[in-house]
């Protein structure tokens, strides 16, 4: 992959687009999650009946309009993002190489992954394209995953997840999908950030707390990605569509460029918002970072 940095908006404050909303409410400071619960169940699955819904509900930026009601067909998402222990097997079955891997062995001097970086707790953070940044060494070349297998996998461009998905025998949800999953799981319908904070503004889902770039307090106990189902599910029995990792869909902007949905570790009160089901960033195929992974889904009758 020979990656640049036109980054999703939780990225880089100097993206059009992403100016502070007016109207979103600071998270108040929680206490610090030490412990993720202990009864996960890796691979699960969560069906869902055919239904409708309101696509682009409430919106906030201009790319989500128009608002419109359509129907979904019923289908079974996984209850978790894909983690590293997921991906690991499948790579051990297949041989499977990233693009990010592909890229980390080239000599082209602009090859890389995309990642985010600090300079301490509240050091002023900044994306860097880091050669050697992979899903198994997501910090560079020196850097590992070891006990770090139910975090989700990152570094996965589009290509490297519809792989997986295909060897696991799913697909990657299309936009409308995942909205419909994320949408009618919200803890309060009518409060499009309550997958991200309860009433009390304390922390549903792993964002960014505090002033995206400069400061991250970390108050909902993660300063990074989070191991997948630390989190409370939504009404649904999914965990972490909101927040955590962005996801890949399979629904394309134009022939460069795919949906991804749902923010990330990143997504800050002050700065991007985009935390919410209706929120929508366009990414490029190719590329891959520290911030995105995704999920797969099943087609109920292939059950």
């Amino acid at each position: 992959m020979r990656a640049t940095l036109v980054l999703v908006c939780a990225a880089s404050v100097a993206l059009q687009g992403c100016d502070q909303p007016t109207d979103v409410t600071r998270p108040v400071q929680a206490s610090a999650k030490t412990d993720c619960p202990t009864g996960f169940n890796s691979g699960s699955f969560v069906t869902l009946p055919a239904g409708s819904f309101l696509k682009g509900a409430d919106p906030l930026y201009p790319e989500e309009n128009p608002s419109m009601r359509l129907r979904v067909e019923g289908f079974s998402i996984q209850s978790h993002e894909v983690t590293n222990d997921q991906f690991a097997a499948f790579v051990q079955a297949t041989g499977y190489v990233t693009e990010a891997e592909t890229a980390s062995d080239s000599d082209d001097p602009a090859a890389g992954s995309a990642l985010f970086v600090r300079d301490g707790k509240a050091g002023n953070g900044r994306w860097v394209l880091r050669k050697g940044a992979t899903w198994r060494t997501p910090e560079g070349k020196s850097s590992t995953i070891t006990g770090k297998g139910r975090h989700p996998v990152v570094h996965v461009t589009l290509a490297d997840a519809r792989a997986y998905a295909k060897w696991a025998g799913g697909r990657l949800p299309t936009e409308e999908e995942w909205e419909y999953a994320a949408s009618t799981g919200l803890p309060d319908p009518a409060n499009r950030f309550s997958g991200a904070v309860d009433d009390a503004g304390i922390p549903r889902a792993n964002h960014w707390q505090g002033v995206f770039p400069v400061l991250d307090q970390a108050t909902d106990g993660f300063s990074g990605t989070a191991p997948v189902a630390c989190f409370p599910a939504d009404r649904n029995g999914v965990h972490d569509l909101i927040g955590n990792v962005w996801e890949w869909t399979d629904s394309p902007v134009d022939d460069a460029r795919m949906i991804i949905k749902g923010g990330s570790w990143l997504c800050a009160a002050n700065f991007c918002a985009r935390y919410r089901p209706a929120a929508r960033q366009p990414q490029e195929r190719d590329f891959s970072s520290n911030h995105i992974g995704f999920r797969i889904i099943h087609d109920v009758a292939a059950q």
